[in-house]
């Protein structure tokens, strides 16, 4: 019998995830291919900032190697762009011309870099921060330059801007909030994050806006102008301002895009053949940048494409934040800034530089900011999507999860 035809159009974290999950659940179900836009197999793209950092190698970060698509039966496509879906006749296109026919397709397609359109992203050593050939791009140029500047004191702008100083660079983060990590982190946090860094030699402009980016006679970034008219002088210039879902394929072929390719529970879109997953998805007017919901998609994806998805769905993700910065512990889930509504519970130690913050509402915990000491925050995330009734636990919450009674008894 021939089985039907299981497209994937991008070889990321979703996925690959998506068809791992798939394969537990019904093995033999499909013909697999996926088409990857990059040369590289699946890889950890949020341990692209350790590579970076020069404290992993990009062996170390690839999580299905080549050998495992050919132990799975998938057709693998690296290198491969898709230009086109022709959803009457159920193919798609890629860009050597290569056409491959669906029964079933999953869009997984990610993100894009935003590039701020200011004066002067075009010129030569002005780069985003997405992939292995941006990794490879800042690796190579902090060899043979000295100064870099980050736009974007976000989660990536910071991991970037780390690992270029630990590269040797001298680095300027220009960000426009009016603290780092201002999505993940609240005032007081983020000022002892930028302590930390800049006890690190990374320095900070915040509050500031880039008005230009200037070049040199040989067309290379030189300098970064900010909208108050100072300047940082730049060899590098790396775009950290966030990204957007990657729907231009879907867009063309006339599927429902609204921020992402818009999905309902199950992770189907407009069309019933063609399904969203990761970055690329718009799920109840959210899309997800973070691997922990984007796995959560993947699970009742593959569900449903095994033909067990009955009563499966995804109602949305409740997220966490940390950053992948060597030596630096900070973690966030759930609304921790809080709200007239809220209590809050505080703990800030100047001196050990430890600063915790728990935001309850209604007897449960709702949110949860932490500086220093993050020992405790898989604890506290859980608490926050389980809703439960925190009760006689509110007096000790601050100290973290209780032992049972038992734990230490001896035999």
């Amino acid at each position: 019998m021939n089985k039907p035809r299981l497209v994937m159009i991008g070889n990321g974290m979703a996925g690959v995830r998506t068809l791992e999950e798939l394969l537990k659940l019904a093995p033999n179900r499909y013909d697999i291919t996926v088409f990857g836009a990059e040369p590289h197999p699946n890889y950890n793209r949020i341990l692209l900032s350790p590579v970076l950092a020069g404290e992993q190698t990009l062996d170390d970060i690839v999580l299905n190697p080549l050998s495992w698509y050919a132990a799975q039966g998938i057709t693998l496509h690296l290198g491969q762009k898709v230009v086109s879906i022709d959803r009457a006749a159920r193919t798609v296109t890629a860009a050597d011309g290569r056409t491959t026919t669906y029964d079933q397709l999953i869009l997984a397609t990610g993100s894009l870099p935003f590039v701020p359109p200011i004066p002067g992203h075009t010129l030569d050593g002005v780069i985003a921060y997405r992939d292995i050939a941006d990794t490879h791009t800042m690796i190579d140029t902090a060899r043979t330059h000295r100064r870099a500047v980050v736009i974007g004191g976000g989660v990536l702008g910071l991991e970037a801007a780390n690992g270029l100083r630990q590269r040797g660079m001298d680095v300027a983060v220009i960000h426009l909030g009016a603290w780092l990590m201002e999505r993940q982190l609240d005032a007081a946090a983020g000022q002892l994050l930028r302590e930390s860094l800049e006890a690190r030699g990374i320095t900070f402009h915040l509050g500031a806006q880039t008005q230009a980016l200037h070049g040199d006679t040989s067309g290379r970034v030189s300098a970064v102008q900010l909208a108050d008219g100072s300047v940082v002088p730049a060899d590098l210039v790396v775009m950290a301002a966030g990204i957007r879902p990657h729907t231009e394929l879907a867009e063309r072929a006339g599927l429902h895009c609204q921020r992402g390719v818009v999905v309902d529970d199950r992770l189907q879109t407009s069309d019933p053949a063609i399904w969203a997953v990761g970055e690329c998805a718009n799920h109840r007017g959210v899309a997800y940048g973070l691997v922990a919901p984007l796995f959560e998609q993947a699970k009742v994806l593959a569900a449903h494409l095994a033909g067990q998805g009955a009563g499966v769905v995804y109602t949305g993700s409740t997220t966490s934040a940390k950053l992948k910065v060597t030596g630096i512990e900070l973690f966030s889930a759930g609304d921790f800034m809080g709200d007239a509504h809220t209590q809050q519970l505080i703990l800030n130690d100047p001196l050990d530089r430890v600063y915790k913050k728990l935001v309850l509402r209604d007897n449960t915990l709702v949110g949860a900011c932490l500086y220093g000491d993050t020992l405790d925050g898989n604890w506290y995330f859980k608490l926050i999507r389980e809703h439960r009734a925190i009760g006689e636990l509110r007096d000790e919450l601050m100290f973290g999860e209780p032992q049972s009674l038992d734990t230490h008894q001896a035999d």
